[in-house]
C-alpha cells in the first residue's frame, strides 16, 4: 500500500493479539493494540477514529462488548471494522452488520486471510475517501431508502439486484458462491436457481455499465460465483 494503514486491533487473548501483531506489521501495516472495549472506544473517541483505517474488533471483550463498542462507535465514526468472533450462529453475524461492521471473520482463521480482508477494506475506504473530494464519483448505497448513485447518476435497481450489490461491494474481493447470494438477496426463504441469480448480475452489469461503461465492478469467477473489485486507485 502505497502510506502504511494504520490498524487498532482490539482483542483480549494475547495469543491472537501477538499473531494478528505479527501478519499485519510483516505486511507493512501500523498496529495498535487494545484488549478492553471500554478503553478501545476511549481511544477511538479521543482520536475521533481518524487516527485508523480499520478497527479489528473481537466481540467477546471485558468491560464492553464487540457489538456495544461498534455500535457507539457508528455514532461519530464511519471507520471501517472487522468484527473477529468464536460464535458463528447467523443471527450474531447477521446482528453485527447491521451494526455497522464491515466484514466478519469467524474464530478460528487464517491470519494471511486477515491481511487479505483488510488490505481489500483499506483499498476500497481510501478510494472511496477520494471519491467524496469529487462529488460526481463513486458507488453510494443507501441501505434505509434502497437508493444508488454511481457516479453521481442514480441507479434503478431492484429490491433483490440492491441487496445483491450491497453485499457484494461490502467485501471487495470475495468470491461469493451463488447459494450465498441467494440467502443474501431473498428473505423469505424461497427457492430460487443459479440461473436466477446469474440473470439479475446481468442485469446489475447492464445497469452499471450504462452509467459508467469503462468500470468493470462485478466479475465472474467460473464455477464458483461472482466477486466485486473496486477499481484501483490512481
Amino acid at each position: 500500500m502505497p502510506d502504511a494503514a494504520s490498524i487498532l486491533v482490539v482483542e483480549d487473548e494475547a495469543d491472537i493479539q501477538g499473531l494478528l501483531r505479527d501478519y499485519l506489521q510483516h505486511a507493512g501495516m501500523q498496529v495498535t493494540l487494545e484488549s478492553d472495549g471500554a478503553a478501545a472506544l476511549e481511544r477511538l473517541k479521543a482520536a475521533g477514529a481518524n487516527d485508523f483505517d480499520v478497527v479489528i474488533l473481537d466481540i467477546m471483550l471485558p468491560s464492553l462488548d464487540g457489538l456495544a463498542v461498534c455500535q457507539q462507535l457508528r455514532e461519530f465514526s464511519h471507520v471501517p471494522v472487522i468484527f473477529l468472533t468464536a460464535r458463528h450462529d447467523e443471527i450474531d453475524r447477521l446482528l453485527g452488520l447491521r451494526l455497522g461492521a464491515d466484514d466478519y471473520i469467524c474464530k478460528p482463521f487464517s491470519p494471511r486471510e486477515v491481511v487479505a480482508r483488510v488490505e481489500a477494506i483499506v483499498r476500497r475506504h481510501r478510494w472511496q475517501q477520494g471519491a467524496t473530494a469529487q462529488p460526481n464519483t463513486g458507488l453510494q448505497l443507501d441501505t434505509d431508502s434502497y437508493t444508488a448513485r454511481l457516479n453521481g447518476q442514480p441507479i434503478d435497481l431492484t429490491p433483490v439486484e440492491f441487496r445483491l450489490l450491497d453485499t457484494l461491494q461490502k467485501q471487495p474481493g470475495r468470491v461469493f458462491r451463488r447459494d450465498q447470494l441467494v440467502q443474501a438477496a431473498y428473505d423469505d426463504y424461497r427457492v430460487v436457481s443459479d440461473r436466477t441469480i446469474d440473470s439479475h448480475i446481468k442485469n446489475l452489469r447492464i445497469k452499471l455499465q450504462q452509467v459508467a461503461p469503462e468500470l468493470q465492478l462485478l466479475h465472474s469467477v467460473y464455477g464458483v460465483g461472482y466477486r466485486f473489485e473496486w477499481p484501483t486507485p490512481p
